[in-house]
């Protein structure tokens, strides 16, 4: 028989969100916040519901873990089959990203005189329990893929609004920009 996850952890973790986020409005701020908390969570791997753990064989999936009622953030866990992988895209809020399981490759981008975006420097790869954030205002554009070929991986997102109602941006391989929403794979709700 399968253990129930530790539901009080993940419980926990968006008690200290709502009030961070709730409290503080700048982006630095938050994160410089948040960066620890998120780690102390990805160091248990008993929290997290099996479903919103489980691959698609087509394509990555975006679970939504807990969506603030007041819009202040988001959070979602990212689940990576072997060689699956985002298009180029944007997030216009900010983020925090933890590995809780596997490793992702994180290959940053910045747009150039032509506003294509073109791969700035090497991918960064996550593994198990490291954490990076971002801003806009300090370019947020990037590619993600699961840096495992052979095992899923699965990354837990903190975005500084609802992630999958926020209208983005993705880049065709053509360098054509196209609005989007990403939406979401399923959810859960913390009680």
């Amino acid at each position: 028989m399968e253990t129930p996850p530790n539901l009080n952890r993940l419980h926990q973790f968006v008690c200290e969100l709502t009030g961070i986020c709730h409290q503080e409005t700048r982006g630095q701020r938050l994160i410089h916040q948040i960066k620890p908390r998120l780690q102390a969570l990805l160091a248990h791997d008993d929290w997290l519901s099996p479903t919103l753990a489980r691959p698609d064989p087509q394509r990555y999936q975006q679970y939504l873990l807990y969506a603030d009622p007041m819009g202040s953030f988001s959070l979602v866990s990212f689940v990576w089959g072997p060689g699956q992988r985002t298009p180029v895209h944007d997030h216009q809020v900010w983020g925090v990203i933890g590995m809780l399981r596997g490793a992702e490759l994180n290959q940053p981008y910045r747009l150039d005189n032509n506003g294509t975006p073109r791969p700035h420097g090497a991918p960064q790869r996550l593994n198990r329990g490291d954490v990076v954030s971002f801003l806009p205002e300090q370019g947020d554009i990037h590619q993600v893929s699961n840096a495992l070929d052979n095992a899923t991986s699965v990354s837990i997102h903190v975005y500084g609004g609802d992630i999958g109602a926020t209208e983005r941006h993705l880049w065709l391989e053509d360098g054509t920009r196209q609005p989007f929403v990403s939406g979401y794979s399923a959810q859960q709700e913390i009680h």
